[in-house]
């Protein structure tokens, strides 16, 4: 959209943008050079800064600023003279002047949190489609960002294929469990996950510091009776919590909760974080929630320690909500992936007649972004082979 009109106040210091839609916007002068998108600030490969902050005077300041005949923002800057331009659907994207104070606990407007209600609507498309046709895979991808969690049908039943789906967003996070590893009870198991128990909601590997943000699970095999998987949106039980209990909400985000792995010799995995993480700004980054693996809470002062278990305990009983929990039974052929740092997932106890055999593997959601977002920018309907 071409904008309506520009002034120049403050000495030089502010650029206003007025839009036909009513929409207004200012914007720094020492900002604006510093993002600015020409040549000789930018490297036309990869877009990177070809300048640093101290390139940029402190006495910067715009000098004149006009809509240019194509409907883009051209600005001179002094005490220099520097010249460029900016299109005007960028720099809509790029408002920052707004007063908008959002709750602790907001989400992206790329987030969609959920409850059961999802169960009928499950994102679910084929292998081939997503291997075949570039915006399938795009879409696939897209519910993960927004949902957090994604199925995949007519996997091959092959060792390592999950790693095959990996490629096609990003790589394998190899752990201490292997490049991926095998989800099926063992004699003398070195986690609870493989064995026949049930499990509660949980996320993985809240030990790691980072932690896997990816998890995926494909089923080879399934004739036993139960095992059905369930997931959770922690996002959507942490703002349940804060609904109900805001003082409760702000003691799992502002006291960090330590976390502990003492696996095979060689082995100790040790990590602090909060439940529920915070950015600065206030927005929902992670949850980690996972029984098996906390350590004792030595991080929360003594007067606040009663109140801190009330909302862990009011915390898992939304967990264990029903009405909470998308429930489904994989079949052979059938992978499921989760944001490993906000979808909680569980299993139900099966029985040790038949066979279930998962397999299952890490990877990061920086590379799943940043596929999906080449994707979105693409021309292509076809995955590069």
């Amino acid at each position: 959209m071409r904008p309506q009109s520009v002034s120049v106040t403050g000495g030089g210091s502010i650029v206003w943008i007025t839009w036909p839609d009513g929409m207004e916007a200012r914007f720094h002068a020492i900002w604006l050079r510093d993002n600015a998108l020409d040549a000789e600030t930018r490297s036309a490969g990869n877009g990177q800064r070809l300048i640093t902050i101290l390139d940029v005077p402190a006495s910067t300041a715009v000098m004149d600023a006009k809509i240019s005949p194509k409907g883009d923002l051209a600005v001179t800057f002094g005490p220099n003279g520097h010249r460029t331009s900016f299109p005007s659907a960028w720099l809509r994207d790029h408002v920052y002047d707004t007063s908008k104070a959002a709750e602790p606990g907001w989400v992206s407007p790329e987030t969609t949190v959920w409850d059961a209600g999802l169960q009928t609507s499950v994102p679910k498309v084929s292998y081939a489609a997503v291997v075949r046709q570039a915006p399938v895979l795009r879409d696939w991808l897209t519910a993960v960002r927004r949902y957090g969690f994604a199925v995949l049908r007519d996997v091959p039943r092959e060792t390592g294929s999950l790693a095959e789906v990996v490629k096609l967003f990003g790589f394998v996070r190899e752990t201490n469990y292997g490049r991926w590893f095998d989800v099926r009870a063992e004699v003398d198991p070195n986690n609870l996950a493989f064995t026949n128990l049930g499990l509660q909601a949980h996320t993985d590997n809240p030990y790691r510091d980072p932690v896997p943000t990816l998890q995926l699970l494909c089923c080879l095999e399934n004739t036993v009776e139960g095992g059905e998987s369930s997931v959770v949106d922690g996002f959507m039980v942490a703002e349940r919590l804060r609904r109900e209990d805001r003082d409760g909400f702000a003691l799992l985000t502002r006291f960090p909760v330590r976390f502990d792995y003492g696996g095979p010799a060689g082995i100790r995995l040790r990590a602090k974080r909060p439940m529920i993480e915070l950015g600065p700004d206030g927005e929902m980054i992670a949850v980690r929630f996972n029984n098996r693996s906390a350590a004792p809470f030595t991080d929360i002062p003594f007067e606040a320690m009663p109140a801190f278990y009330a909302a862990y305990r009011r915390f898992a009983e939304i967990v264990e909500d029903e009405s909470m929990q998308v429930t489904f039974k994989l079949e052979p052929g059938e992978l499921f992936i989760v944001d490993n740092t906000r979808v909680l997932h569980a299993r139900k106890a099966f029985s040790s007649s038949g066979t279930r055999w998962l397999q299952g593997c890490y990877a990061d959601k920086d590379g799943l972004l940043s596929t999906l977002a080449a994707l979105e920018t693409s021309t292509t309907d076809r995955v590069a082979e």
